[in-house]
């Protein structure tokens, strides 16, 4: 079967679920694993939540302009600098415990614009 293109096909029974934006089957797509940057302010967000954590406290970095691989190494390196768990979320990083002033200092070092959101 050719590539779709603008047919608007979105499963074939010969290749499964196809590509919205190219037109190929989502396992040989092109344009979804090319890592994208998200869309923002360029303003990186560093906050505090407890909700559905038992009342446990994690540090929320969000709007970093960085995607994929470089995202990625960025939370460990965090992780490591703050000496805490964490992980990485749907481009939210999520690191265990309240650790707002050090990543503050620490992406400000970076040459990024950082705000501290919540209370």
């Amino acid at each position: 079967m050719a590539r779709s293109g603008r047919s608007g096909l979105v499963f074939s029974s010969d290749k499964g679920r196809m590509c919205p934006k190219c037109g190929w089957p989502i396992d040989r797509c092109a344009c979804s694993k090319q890592p994208s940057l998200p869309a923002g302010d360029g303003i990186v967000r560093v906050g505090r939540e407890t909700k559905g954590r038992k009342g446990k406290g994690v540090t929320l970095v969000s709007g970093v302009p960085l995607a994929g691989e470089a995202l990625k190494a960025l939370a460990t390196e965090l992780k490591k600098h703050c000496g805490a768990g964490g992980t990485l979320r749907d481009g939210v990083i999520e690191i265990q415990g309240d650790h707002r002033d050090t990543i503050i200092a620490d992406l400000e070092k970076r040459g990024w614009k950082v705000k501290r959101v919540g209370g």
